[in-house]
């Protein structure tokens, strides 16, 4: 049965002083006569809503749910997710994950997912905010096997611009990895003028998005080009278009990374692009969950 244990100590509402959330979610996909079905169990203030189905029964579509919205230092959030073969999976989130100021400790959110032979993953969470002050971690880890394919994307935001709060100080390091194929770890320390508005950094913009396409074994060469074609062409026609680019990071790995100043251009474009290669590479139509047109 599912456990709530409330804080790791001190009592209060979340965030008092003293007090430290761990949370847990397992959730387990497979097929079952052509139906993408998933079982789950949490620990603490973390849960998946009810499986969706919008496009039929093959693609269960999943909503992860933090009732606090947001970590403070010493948080953890700890999510494994495993695809059995042939069974596919949208996971996203209703709002951002935010990390909130610290005075020490750090907050951290770990996901962990492994895809069997046949298995698709699509890891969609809304962005990451770092307020200023934070001290944070943000992790995942893709495991894919052979004929295993993902399509994933991180957004993270630094401070609140519109509120006028500048990420001036705490630091955020975020670790992308597919094990074997793929790694991607930075830390960005709120007082580092230059990496923050140097050139050869975030160039001022104050938010980067990252989607990731990749399999479990070597894509063909035209299946490569064309899917960097379409969203080449769809990046050149973008007012982002001088602060994004698709590449191929190895033959089984597509990267589309993009520059900022605020979230909503980023995701405006990761959007698009995400639903070319669903579309290009799967065959399937670029089928947003209803939560991002509330």
């Amino acid at each position: 049965m599912p456990q709530t244990p409330g804080p790791v100590d001190g009592s209060g509402p979340p965030g008092a002083a003293g007090q430290r959330w761990l949370a847990r979610l397992q959730a387990e996909y497979r097929l079952e006569r052509g139906r993408t079905v998933v079982q789950h169990r949490h620990e603490g203030p973390l849960r998946l809503l009810r499986s969706l189905y919008p496009e039929g029964d093959a693609v269960c579509h999943s909503v992860m749910v933090h009732p606090p919205s947001g970590l403070v230092g010493g948080d953890v959030l700890d999510i494994q997710v495993a695809l059995q073969p042939g069974a596919h999976a949208l996971l996203t989130t209703p709002g951002a994950t935010r990390f909130y100021r610290s005075e020490g400790p750090l907050a951290c959110q770990r996901v962990e997912a492994r895809l069997a032979p046949g298995s698709r993953l699509e890891w969609l969470p809304l962005e990451a905010i770092a307020y200023p002050g934070c001290q944070a971690r943000n992790e995942a880890r893709f495991h894919l096997a052979p004929g295993a394919e993902l399509l994933s994307w991180d957004l993270t935001a630094f401070g609140l611009p519109g509120a006028g709060q500048a990420f001036d100080a705490g630091c955020f390091t975020q670790h992308l990895e597919i094990p074997g194929l793929w790694l991607e770890r930075g830390a960005l320390d709120g007082g580092d003028a230059l990496l923050k508005d140097g050139a050869l950094g975030l160039a001022g913009h104050r938010c980067l998005g990252t989607l990731v396409f990749a399999a479990g074994g070597v894509l063909s060469p035209e299946r490569r080009e064309r899917a960097l074609e379409r969203v080449r062409e769809r990046i050149e026609a973008d007012p982002l278009r001088a602060s994004a680019g698709a590449t191929c990071a190895q033959d089984s790995v597509l990267v589309l990374r993009v520059l900022a100043p605020v979230v909503e251009p980023a995701q405006r474009l990761l959007r698009d692009c995400w639903a070319l290669w669903r579309e290009l590479l799967w065959d399937l139509k670029g089928q947003e969950p209803r939560l991002w047109s509330l």
